[in-house]
């Protein structure tokens, strides 16, 4: 059988009212790098017809209104847009920041550290410094309202998913797979490893914006002791420093 070899960036239709502009089949720094600056370029671009533009982990998908937009013109836009210059290469969009999340790794609190420190050939000691040193990036949203998936995480963490599921993490719970971190924005069950817990707070309705986290963010998740964490539980900001990033 003949094998099919994908070229990238590629554009594919999703429905009658959706492009999808793909700059990679899996997640890698560049294709994220990609996908994020292409959505600022959309978005930059205030194309009439366009009603939204959202990032995943490697691609850019537009949602149109076919009545006044035809998938042929948004086509051709977007292959004059895809050709202006190396996407890959391309700088990170304006207004990011930088977080740095208190995290308490292990305890009753994050059950399954230990468990994944061994996964990763680590001690405990070298995984709350590898953990707590590492600076990811958002790299999508998903799941639930404001969840980030954010990497890379170093090779030590190239450790698979669990075969059985976790019944269920609290909210603010982080979880840890295939170089990946996960944070979770509400309580639900997980097949990824349980290794640290903190306060954050990441949908609030309330909030002039409500997510806390935006796709492009960088997050640093700094080792506290369950003492202190039982103290930042209770501040309004959870602990959370934030710096802009240029």
């Amino acid at each position: 059988m003949a094998q099919t070899t994908l070229t990238f960036p590629r554009i594919d239709s999703v429905g009658l009212d959706g492009l999808l502009v793909r700059f990679g089949d899996q997640l890698d720094e560049a294709a994220n790098r990609a996908a994020l600056a292409f959505r600022a370029a959309v978005e930059a671009s205030g194309w009439d017809g366009v009603e939204e533009c959202s990032t995943s982990l490697v691609s850019t998908y537009l949602r149109f209104d076919p009545l006044y937009l035809s998938h042929d013109d948004l086509e051709m836009q977007l292959t004059g847009l895809l050709s202006e210059r190396d996407w890959y290469a391309a700088d990170l969009p304006d207004g990011r920041k930088l977080l740095r999340i208190p995290t308490v790794y292990g305890t009753d609190l994050a059950p399954q550290f230990e468990e994944a420190a061994q996964v990763a050939g680590l001690t405990a000691e070298e995984a709350v410094a590898s953990l707590s040193q590492a600076r990811v990036r958002v790299t999508a949203l998903g799941f639930a309202p404001g969840q980030p998936y954010l990497g890379t995480l170093p090779e030590a963490w190239d450790i698979p998913r669990q075969t059985a599921l976790t019944p269920q993490v609290p909210q603010g719970a982080l979880v840890v797979a295939i170089r990946q971190f996960v944070l979770f924005s509400v309580t639900a069950p997980t097949g990824w490893r349980h290794i640290g817990q903190t306060a954050a707070k990441l949908f609030d309705i309330d909030r002039d914006a409500p997510f806390l986290l935006r796709p492009g963010d960088e997050v640093e998740f700094p080792s506290v002791t369950r003492e202190a964490f039982e103290q930042i539980e209770q501040a309004p900001d959870a602990g959370i420093t934030r710096e802009a990033l240029v």
